[in-house]
């Protein structure tokens, strides 16, 4: 749209040039009431006020619409004493023309709601003209539907209303729609669902939700909107669908990024509109019981769901962070899904001889027990596996995790508080006290939490914990490392366990691939086999979605701790020699169960060098 004659565009550094363009006499008395400025301009009598008071009081209306009424004073000098109240710059729509792109960044039914024309962009501020600039709600909404910071400059509304028509008609019939604005997604599908799906708010019942909890205002004003509501909602079902492990919403100059993990790979799924950014933001802030005024530190909060998919409903939890990052809040969402987690030790992928040595050690009176492995490689499910294996109602089992992600009958299980003091170390001191048979430590993260962990152990209590090291060696190499003595090291393990997590080939796309020798040679097959070794994979399919690869399958290292291994770690012995002695005693490594895998045809081998080594 070309400039109309004797009109300029407007900028952030116009500002100054506006300002001073009002009338003399303007800026003399900042911050007085409305009718106080016009009595001292002499617009107004005080007879002329206390009448536009008395109509004002009878009608309910804001004083300049009494005032305008009443014939008073006109349009612009009701915006320019509004300026001067407010300390905020006047503008002039007759001499100065908003840019066109900038206009349509605003719906027009919502232009017309707020009396509000934006004028100019100019880097993360939207530069806007209206006529009440007290109206705090007009503001925030211009703001959530922007995605932008709003600087507000005040206009006749007369003007704004001319330039209110001229813009959205002179546009075309989408300008003023109120549907999702398209942008660029990895998965097209995704996204029309997300916009056109029948999905409503009954599909997704919000459990133990306290409305009192949040501000009244911004639940109305941006997560009361349906296709906010119907957007966040497809968006954790869609989650579920996917059977992703975490949901990822990510902030950035100019997109706003959706990725989900699946099958511990990050997909992206779309690219959101930014200007639906601080409102699903808000709406995910509230379901999950958050403050949504506070962006300037993290928050941890809890979303419960009952979902429904086809005839089935899932209840789902949804931890919930959020992290202030450089263009707004990150969230993270972990799905915990209550189905998905596995009792059966043997379905766990343990070879035959490992998952033996590891039922004989829970089924101890006392010992202590590790599960060792990155964060994600299903250290947890492999620990209630084990506690649902020795869980009677004849043994008390105690548990201190960080968070509880699943609740177990018949376990007592604690939440790990730091700001109140609830550590690891101070639920293990209670617990002593509890009269435990079984305790689980969530972590040994320090010294002391590891010292009485396995104090505990020696005194008549099977323990059960998890430490962050690659390899089951390398977690006695930890406790040493803490200021563990040795002695009590040998003298309270029973076994360590490490294991991670490679992707399944999917059944209905798998086929044999071709590998050169020297490569399966490599990876740790024998001469012997390497011509019988037929390594499959998956080229793709819908089931799928052109992955290959559909679920996850453990990966065992099993250490069981004999007096060989005893006297080496008495006598300070390295990670590596206790590995060698464990191997002669039979320890399938990570990456013999990764190629035993491999052989069964359940993984590829490029996830199996991927995350072991040998």
């Amino acid at each position: 749209m070309a400039t109309p004659r004797n009109k300029v565009p407007i900028t952030q550094e116009s500002n100054f040039e506006i300002q001073a363009s009002q009338p003399a006499g303007f800026g003399k008395v900042p911050g007085f009431r409305i009718g106080d400025i016009l009595l001292d301009r002499k617009l107004i009598t005080e007879e002329q006020l206390r009448d536009v008071l008395q109509r004002q009081k009878s009608s309910g209306n804001r004083l300049g619409t009494c005032l305008l009424q009443m014939g008073l004073i006109d349009e612009e000098t009701l915006a320019q004493t509004l300026s001067e109240q407010y300390k905020i710059p006047y503008v002039n729509l007759d001499q100065v023309e908003p840019d066109k792109e900038t206009v349509l960044l605003i719906p027009k039914k919502l232009a017309l709601q707020c009396q509000a024309i934006p004028l100019s962009r100019t880097g993360t501020s939207l530069l806007v003209a209206m006529l009440d600039p007290s109206n705090l709600a007009a503001i925030q909404e211009l703001k959530f539907a922007s995605g932008l910071e709003i600087q507000v400059f005040v206009a006749p509304e007369s003007q704004i209303r001319r330039e209110i028509q001229r813009f959205y008609d002179e546009s075309s019939p989408e300008s003023g729609d109120e549907e999702l604005p398209r942008t660029e997604a990895v998965d097209g599908e995704v996204y029309d669902r997300l916009l056109h799906s029948d999905l409503s708010e009954a599909s997704v019942e919000v459990i133990d939700e306290t409305p009192e909890a949040v501000d009244v205002y911004a639940l109305e004003s941006m997560s009361g909107e349906d296709r906010v509501v119907d957007l966040a909602n497809l968006i954790l079902v869609d989650a579920v669908r996917r059977h992703a492990s975490d949901i990822h919403l990510e902030p950035y100059d100019r997109e706003f990024r959706l990725r989900f993990r699946t099958d511990g790979q990050l997909v992206t799924v779309m690219n959101l509109p930014l200007t639906i950014k601080d409102a699903l933001t808000s709406r995910l802030k509230i379901m999950a019981r958050l403050d949504i005024a506070e962006r300037r530190i993290p928050q941890d909060g809890r979303i419960r769901l009952n979902v429904r998919l086809g005839d089935g409903v899932k209840e789902m939890d949804f931890r919930v962070s959020i992290l202030p990052t450089l263009f707004g809040e990150k969230i993270v969402m972990r799905l915990l899904d209550k189905g998905n987690l596995m009792f059966d030790m043997g379905g766990l992928g343990l070879d035959h001889e490992s998952l033996a040595r590891f039922q004989t050690a829970i089924h101890k009176p006392f010992g202590l027990i590790l599960v060792t492995g990155p964060t994600g490689s299903g250290k947890t499910n492999t620990l209630y596996s084990a506690i649902s294996q020795i869980n009677q109602p004849n043994v008390n089992i105690m548990t201190a995790e960080d968070p509880v992600e699943f609740t177990m009958k018949g376990v007592n299980q604690v939440q790990i508080n730091e700001r109140v003091g609830m550590n690891f170390a101070a639920a293990l001191r209670s617990f002593m006290r509890q009269d435990p048979d079984v305790v689980l430590i969530g972590e040994m993260r320090d010294r002391e939490t590891a010292d009485m962990a396995i104090k505990a152990s020696l005194t008549g209590h099977l323990v059960l914990s998890t430490v962050h090291t690659n390899s089951a060696p390398a977690a006695i190499d930890r406790l040493v490392n803490m200021d563990i003595e040795p002695f009590l090291i040998a003298s309270s393990l029973q076994l360590i366990c490490a294991q991670r997590l490679v992707r399944r080939i999917c059944n209905s796309c798998n086929e044999t691939v071709s590998v050169e020798s020297s490569v399966l040679r490599q990876a740790g097959f024998a001469n012997q086999e390497l011509e019988s070794i037929k390594p499959q994979k998956g080229r793709g399919c819908d089931e799928c979605r052109g992955s290959g690869y559909k679920g996850r399958v453990g990966l065992y290292e099993v250490m069981e701790i004999n007096e060989d291994i005893r006297k080496l770690i008495l006598s300070r012995a390295s990670a590596i020699e206790i590995r060698e002695a464990a191997e002669r005693n039979g320890m399938i490594t990570l990456r013999g169960s990764g190629l035993q895998k491999v052989r069964d045809g359940v993984t590829s081998l490029e996830q199996v060098i991927q995350e072991t080594s040998i």
